[in-house]
């Protein structure tokens, strides 16, 4: 079994990388009304995943 060097190295921590990068793209077509409270918090939630696989 081969070894990891990297978190980076996991297909899901590169799967969530990307799932962060369209959350991104998505939110950044929503209303005004919503920068502040949807937006931002899709955008952490996104966020946090790729950060918990590399805290883990």
């Amino acid at each position: 079994m081969p070894t990891l060097k990297s978190y980076k190295e996991l297909i899901v921590w590169q799967k969530s990388m990307i799932l962060v990068k369209e959350i991104y793209k998505l939110t950044s077509n929503f209303p005004e009304s919503e920068k502040f409270v949807l937006t931002s918090q899709m955008r952490r939630a996104s966020v946090s995943i790729p950060s918990n696989i590399a805290e883990g």
